[in-house]
């Protein structure tokens, strides 16, 4: 039985030496639907502005715009779609005090201490010590990603030995709750509180590839004194307004700062306890997560009644600083050989008004990767050619034309092709480095793959794929989908909430790559970009769409070079 399937009541805090394996807002979507006129550097009318979107933006989404139209049609339709299917579980902290104490131990007697903190020169101008932090990886149930997590921990484990025989806590976050959004974090806070205000300073998260040099860490936060309210991180921001963010701070998006997840960032405790009493007066509001990072900062701004990000210079992303505290291990993820190209299915979603000026921009940029490619469209034109699934276009949602492709995928394609890949025809995707990146996979489990944000997750909703930036199917998690009853409710549903909240309901997780993106490269700070290898980008609006190809994802011998000589990252770190 899988961790997705067992009851919220068991304790999943894994023996030592085990390693568990098991486990938009996007307003207009590609393919077909109404292409705006708007600027990307001018918001649309009521849109957010500056001083008055970060606080409000959350209540009000729902009620305005595409994203809002959505949520009202899934809830018509979430009835009849999901009939029979048990809702995702409620919010539910396990205590891993045993576990983790027995791989203390052991890490304990392997390692040698080579230096006692309590005795060391390190500048001390707040005294504490490691085992007042608490570490969090923001991990997924994944095999891939949950190996990567448990070295990780291990690694920051071995180095706290050397030091002190006070470990830290580390936990791993997918263990930690049940619950459909614990990834958001914010519905965590209040048992971090009750469990560790007492005797712990710091909540520490990092992502699976970041990489901590502890006594760097520790020597960096003693700099604070954590008995006030601090929020600490690398401080991104928009060097324009964008879409991702719903045009906060359109006037000057600059001037707000938001933390690199990739480098670590920090709460004190006095914030985390704030930010729960908060949580408990004011419960999160039921809409869209779209951006994690950004719409944390927003809640602990609080439209200014709470701390801004304190931008730290140790916390790094490149490796290019001594001082440097943290940095991260950016790659394009290789386990064995890239997966074939004839492996792979590639699905493009189209209708007739775009087939003369969107499907040449495919065909001249990445669909000659691609071995197996088809057009779906509501008019088979034969010079491209293009399919007609005999579902009438839409001009929203696309729900039937995808679970159309899901069972034509299923039914008429080879056993052997082991992925499928759904895309907009305004997707921009590289297809080798998909390959690379699915070998990390294995397609006899169910995968759902993508850039994931969430709906309603402060109140018991779910996870999904945004559908710009391509889906990707596993044939087993196809073949569990359209087995269950669940549907979409009208055929201009938004397709990839409604899968997501079947997914949901089969008890099948999102697997989450920021690899993929929802939007432009411009509609992303260029720091946070450059710790990537990117899969995909998605619209043309306002930029030459064979330039940002070319530019960000044709294959170059960089690559090939990359594919030749990576460490495979399955190994220990």
């Amino acid at each position: 039985m899988s961790e997705g399937q067992k009851r919220a009541s068991e304790v999943r805090c894994p023996e030592e030496g085990a390693v568990r394996l098991g486990s938009r807002t996007t307003y207009i979507r590609g393919g077909c639907e109404r292409t705006p006129g708007r600027s990307r550097s001018r918001p649309p009318e009521g849109a957010a502005r500056a001083g008055a979107a970060p606080g409000g933006r959350r209540g009000a989404r729902e009620g305005s715009g595409a994203q809002g139209v959505r949520a009202a049609r899934l809830r018509e339709g979430r009835g009849a779609s999901v009939a029979g299917m048990r809702p995702p579980a409620l919010l539910a902290l396990f205590s891993c005090s045993a576990a983790f104490a027995l791989v203390s131990e052991e890490i304990k007697e392997k390692v040698t201490p080579s230096q006692d903190l309590r005795q060391s020169s390190l500048p001390r101008s707040h005294d504490i010590d490691l085992k007042e932090i608490v570490f969090v990886i923001q991990s997924q149930s994944n095999p891939f990603h949950a190996r990567r997590a448990e070295q990780l921990r291990r690694n920051i484990l071995r180095q706290a030995a050397n030091l002190t025989q006070d470990l830290p806590r580390v936990l791993l976050l997918h263990q930690l709750a049940k619950q459909e959004g614990a990834w958001t974090i914010l519905p965590l806070l209040p048992q971090f509180s009750v469990t560790y205000s007492k005797n712990s300073a710091w909540i520490f998260f990092c992502e699976e590839e970041t990489r901590i040099q502890i006594p760097r860490l520790l020597e960096t936060l003693r700099r604070y004194d954590p008995s006030k309210e601090w929020f600490l991180g690398k401080a991104l921001y928009d060097e324009e307004s964008t879409i991702i963010h719903h045009y906060a701070f359109s006037e000057n998006p600059t001037v707000f700062k938001y933390p690199d997840f990739a480098a670590g960032w920090a709460l004190s405790i006095p914030l985390v306890s704030k930010l729960t009493k908060k949580l408990k007066s004011e419960p999160l509001k039921s809409d869209f997560t779209i951006d994690l990072k950004h719409e944390i900062a927003l809640y602990i701004w609080d439209k200014g009644g709470g701390p801004a990000l304190t931008p730290v210079p140790e916390f790094c992303t490149e490796d290019s600083d001594p001082l440097c505290a943290t940095t991260f291990h950016s790659f394009l993820p290789l386990c064995g050989m890239p997966v074939k190209k004839e492996e792979i299915f590639v699905a493009v979603k189209t209708c007739r008004k775009f087939h003369a000026d969107r499907i040449p921009i495919v065909k001249k940029t990445w669909a000659a990767q691609a071995s197996h490619i088809e057009y779906y469209s509501d008019y088979a034109e034969t010079s491209i050619p293009t399919v007609d699934l005999g579902i009438p276009n839409t001009d929203r949602g696309h729900c039937g034309k995808t679970f159309a492709i899901l069972e034509r995928f299923l039914n008429h394609s080879h056993d052997k092709i082991a992925w499928l890949v759904i895309v907009d025809d305004d997707t921009l995707i590289s297809i080798s480095r998909l390959r690379h990146l699915l070998s990390c996979y294995d397609s006899s489990d169910p995968v759902f793959l993508g850039e994931r944000y969430g709906y309603g997750l402060g109140t018991g909703g779910y996870s999904y794929v945004t559908g710009g930036g391509g889906m990707v199917f596993s044939r087993e998690a196809i073949r569990r989908l359209l087995a269950s009853n669940c549907r979409c409710y009208s055929n201009d549903a938004p397709d990839d909430m409604v899968l997501g909240m079947c997914f949901s309901g089969l008890g099948i997780p999102v697997t989450h790559s920021p690899l993929f993106h929802q939007a432009r490269p411009v509609d992303y700070p260029k720091d946070y970009l450059s710790h990537q290898i990117p899969v995909s980008f998605h619209k043309h609006w306002h930029i030459d769409p064979v330039k940002v190809y070319l530019t960000w994802l044709a294959p170059s011998e960089e690559d090939q070079a990359t594919q030749e000589t990576q460490k495979d990252p399955r190994e220990e770190l």
